[in-house]
C-alpha cells in the first residue's frame, strides 16, 4: 500500500467536504488570478515606462495645454537627447459613448521616442509623408475593419471642426504592432499640424512634450532645470519621470492597489480558517486508522508527509482550477471594446501565476502543518483505542 493510493482514498473519503474545500479555493485564486491581473495591466505602463523618458506639462494638470513655443527651447537644453509633443484628441468613431485613446502627435519624431511601437519603416514614411495620415494600432485596426488606405470620419467630443462639425476626416496610412503583449495597441495618432490647423480652438498650444535624456542619471537634475526656466511664466511646468506620470495617472481612479490587497486579504484569511479547521477535523475522524497505519510501520515523518500531502494536494489542485478560469475570463473580457479602451493589456501575467503558486504552497502548508504534527505525534495505543 503506497501513500499515493491512500491520499486518493482520503480525498474520497468525504465528497461533499472535499468539495467544498475545493470550491472556496478555486473561488479564491480565481478572483487573486482575475483582480491581480486588472491590477498588472493598470500598472503595466508604470512597469514598460523607460528610464530616460520625461514628461513635461503643464503645472496645474495634465489636461492643460502649454505654448508651442516651448518645444524649441526644451529641446536645446542640455541632457536632452530627442523630444516629442503630444495633445489629446478626446477620440471616437461613430459611437461618442464609445470613447478612443487618441493624440495628435509630431509624426516625424514620436515613434522615435516611443521605440516600443513596432512599425514598417516605409508604413512609417507614408504616414509621415501624409498630413491627413492616420496610424492606428493593430487591436483597434481588427476591431473597426480598418486596413491601410481605408478612409474614415474620426469625431472628437472635446474640440470642433472648422468646417463645422466634430469629424476630421482621416487616412489610414499605417498599422503598428506592439513589441511586447503589454504595449497598447488600442490607440490611434493623428498629425499635430493637420489638428492644430483645423480646430476652432486651442490656438497654437500643445497638450504635453516626451523627452528622452542622454542619461538616466541627470534626470533629476535636467527636471529641475526644465521647471525653473518656466517659472513665474503664464504656464509653468511640472517634469516627472515617465514612470511617476504613468502612476499618477493611475491613481485617479483611487488606490487600486490597495482595495485588491483588502480584498484578497480578506478571502485568503478567510480561506485559511476554513480549509484548516477541515483538515484538522479530518485528522481527528482518522485518528484510529492513523493508529493502524502507525502499528503496521509507518513512521511519523511518513504520517506527517501523508497528511501534508493532501493540504497540498487540495490547495495546488484547486488553485490551478481557479487560475485555468480567470485565464479564461481575462481573456473573453480583453475582447471587449469597452475594456479594451480602459486596459488594453489584460491578460494573466507570468508574475501573477508565479504568485499564486506560492501562495498555493504557503497556503497548503499552513493548513496542514499543524494537523500533520498533531497526527505525527499520536499515540499508537490511544489511537487505536478510539472508537
Amino acid at each position: 500500500m503506497n501513500s499515493f493510493f491512500l491520499l486518493l482514498h482520503n480525498i474520497a473519503r468525504n465528497k461533499v467536504r472535499w468539495f467544498l474545500n475545493s470550491f472556496a479555493l478555486i473561488v479564491a485564486f480565481f478572483l487573486f488570478g482575475f483582480l491581480g491581473s486588472f491590477y498588472s495591466a493598470f500598472e503595466s505602463g508604470s512597469e514598460l515606462a523607460a528610464n530616460d523618458r520625461l514628461i513635461v506639462m503643464n503645472k496645474i494638470n495634465f489636461t492643460q495645454p502649454l505654448p508651442y513655443s516651448y518645444i524649441n527651447k526644451v529641446d536645446t537644453m542640455d541632457g536632452v537627447k530627442q523630444l516629442t509633443h503630444a495633445s489629446w484628441f478626446g477620440a471616437y468613431y461613430l459611437d461618442p459613448t464609445d470613447p478612443l485613446i487618441g493624440y495628435a502627435v509630431d509624426a516625424d519624431t514620436y515613434l522615435s521616442v516611443y521605440d516600443n511601437y513596432v512599425l514598417d519603416d516605409e508604413l512609417l514614411t507614408n504616414w509621415q509623408q501624409t498630413p491627413v495620415g492616420m496610424l492606428v494600432g493593430r487591436a483597434m485596426a481588427e476591431r473597426y475593419g480598418w486596413l491601410i488606405g481605408d478612409k474614415v470620419a474620426v469625431s472628437s467630443n472635446l474640440f470642433s471642426h472648422k468646417s463645422g462639425g466634430q469629424d476630421w476626416e482621416v487616412l489610414i496610412s499605417g498599422i503598428y504592432d506592439g513589441k511586447d503583449a503589454q504595449t497598447d495597441t488600442d490607440q490611434l495618432f493623428l498629425h499635430y499640424d493637420y489638428f492644430a490647423q483645423t480646430r476652432t480652438s486651442g490656438g497654437n498650444t500643445i497638450g504635453w512634450m516626451v523627452l528622452n535624456t542622454e542619461n538616466a542619471k541627470d534626470n533629476d537634475a535636467i527636471m529641475v532645470a526644465i521647471d525653473d526656466r518656466f517659472e513665474n511664466s503664464a504656464a509653468e511646468t511640472r517634469t516627472t519621470t515617465e514612470r511617476q506620470f504613468n502612476k499618477a495617472f493611475v491613481e485617479q481612479l483611487g488606490s487600486i492597489g490597495l482595495i485588491i490587497t483588502a480584498v484578497l486579504s480578506a478571502v485568503f484569511f478567510a480561506i485559511l480558517l476554513v480549509v484548516g479547521n477541515s483538515i484538522s477535523m479530518t485528522v481527528r475522524e482518522r485518528t484510529r486508522e492513523i493508529g493502524v497505519l502507525k502499528a503496521l510501520g509507518f513512521s511519523r515523518p511518513q504520517i506527517f508527509k501523508l497528511v501534508l500531502s493532501e493540504a497540498m494536494f487540495l490547495t495546488l489542485s484547486s488553485g490551478t482550477i481557479g487560475l485555468a478560469l480567470s485565464y479564461f475570463a481575462l481573456d473573453a473580457m480583453g475582447k471587449i471594446p469597452q475594456i479594451q479602451s480602459i486596459v488594453p493589456a489584460l491578460l494573466l501575467t507570468p508574475s501573477t501565476v508565479l504568485q499564486a503558486v506560492v501562495y498555493m504552497l504557503l497556503l497548503g502548508g499552513i493548513t496542514g502543518a499543524l494537523p500533520a504534527y498533531r497526527a505525527m505525534s499520536l499515540n499508537t495505543v490511544d489511537a487505536l483505542r478510539r472508537s
